[in-house]
């Protein structure tokens, strides 16, 4: 089957790029503050391996917040980098260009620790992947590394650290503030995996 993958730039979305050799990847813009960084990492690891890459744009930006966003953080927010429907936008504005490759099933680099927020539970890619499929396309969602640790995913993919160090995972800024939960949990995955932060 033909696949797809939502590609954010980080090290979760690399790793399983890596992992799966997808058919595409489609990187988007939707109005979040480092997308031009994640764009560019997207298009390295892309051009790396020889996956057709694909970035679209749809300035979004007005309806985020928290951390990526342009509003504070809503009262119930899971998290500080939640960003209300994101995956759920996501999945509607890459859908076209999967459908337009021919791909019938689009994946998302979510991991265990995503599972935070309900949008990052392997319920809701069942419920959505049931939506997507419902309509014409039919379209399918997975998720293939929901169950697994980034570490665990990392260490799977056979990714050589040269190409991880590709990865963005600021979530504020388009250079690494060193601080919100993106930049923390790379320090502390690279740790994990290598024996220090960089």
């Amino acid at each position: 089957m033909s696949s797809a993958l939502l590609l954010s730039g980080g090290m979760d979305s690399i790793a399983l790029l890596w992992l799966e050799r997808p058919a595409l990847a489609i990187t988007i813009d939707y109005g979040q503050r480092a997308a031009q960084s994640e764009m560019q990492a997207s298009r390295a690891v892309c051009a790396e391996i020889g996956i057709e890459h694909v970035g679209v744009s749809a300035d979004c930006s007005t309806l985020g917040s928290g951390d990526m966003g342009s509003r504070e953080p809503l009262s119930f927010a899971p998290a500080s980098d939640w960003w209300p429907y994101r995956n759920q936008l996501l999945a509607t504005l890459a859908g076209p260009t999967a459908l337009g490759r021919h791909c019938k099933e689009l994946l998302f680099g979510t991991v265990a620790s995503d599972a935070s927020h309900v949008d990052g539970t392997q319920e809701f890619y069942r419920r959505l992947s049931a939506l997507m499929e419902f309509q014409e396309g039919n379209l399918s969602v997975r998720a293939p590394a929901a169950y697994l640790a980034t570490s665990e995913l990392i260490r799977r993919s056979g990714i050589p650290r040269e190409a991880l160090s590709w990865a963005h995972s600021c979530h504020i800024s388009n250079l690494a503030c060193g601080h919100c939960r993106g930049c923390v949990k790379h320090f502390e995955v690279t740790e994990e995996l290598y024996g220090e932060a960089y």
